[in-house]
C-alpha cells in the first residue's frame, strides 16, 4: 500500500477542517448537526440532509460518506441562509456563495463555474 504524499495529507486535513468549519456554522445558525450511520433497507431511500425533529432543526450526515460528500451536503443546506454575522474562511464563503448563486440561477452559476475553471 502506498503512503499518502504530503500534498494528499494536507488536502485531506484541509477537507476535514472545512467540514468542521461548516458544521460550526450550521450550529451557530441553530442546527443540530448529527453524524449517524444511516441504515439502508429494502424499500427505504435514506439520504443525508436537514429535517425537523420535534422543534429542533437537524442536519443528518451519513457517517459512511466521504468528507467531500458531507461538505457538499452542508453547503447545500447552508446556501442562501443569512451568514453575514458568521465568520467563515474565504474557501468556505466561496463554496456557499457559489451554491447560493446556483440555486438562484442555474445558468448563471454554470457560467461562473466555467470561468473559475478556466482561470489559473
Amino acid at each position: 500500500m502506498a503512503r499518502p504524499t504530503e500534498k494528499q495529507a494536507r488536502s485531506a486535513s484541509e477537507l476535514l477542517a472545512l467540514l468542521e468549519e461548516l458544521k460550526g456554522a450550521a450550529t451557530r445558525l441553530g442546527f443540530e448537526v448529527r453524524e449517524e450511520k444511516l441504515l439502508r433497507e429494502v424499500g427505504y431511500r435514506v439520504r443525508s440532509g436537514s429535517c425537523r425533529v420535534r422543534e429542533k432543526h437537524v442536519i443528518l450526515l451519513d457517517r459512511g460518506l466521504s468528507p467531500s460528500a458531507q461538505i457538499d451536503i452542508l453547503v447545500d443546506e447552508l446556501a442562501g441562509r443569512p451568514l453575514e454575522d458568521v465568520y467563515l474562511s474565504p474557501a468556505a464563503r466561496r463554496l456557499l456563495e457559489r451554491a447560493t448563486a446556483s440555486q438562484a440561477d442555474p445558468a448563471e452559476a454554470s457560467a461562473a463555474d466555467a470561468s473559475s475553471q478556466a482561470a489559473p
